[in-house]
């Protein structure tokens, strides 16, 4: 959940934990490193298909 952009607030609250502090440290080792992270975003944004121009925008 961490990975899906889910905050740490809102996963202590999910499971039940007054403290997120404690959440994260529980779980923060299941989480895929910054590296990983960080070429995943520069991926997804970088590399998005872009739509296909279909003319010069002339046409009526």
């Amino acid at each position: 959940m961490l990975a899906g952009a889910v905050s740490i607030k809102e996963l202590a609250e999910y499971l039940g934990h007054a403290d997120p502090g404690f959440t994260l440290r529980v779980y923060a080792h299941m989480m895929p490193g910054s590296h990983d992270r960080a070429r995943q975003a520069i991926d997804d944004r970088l590399f998005r298909p872009r739509p296909i121009s279909h003319g010069t925008g002339t046409e009526q």
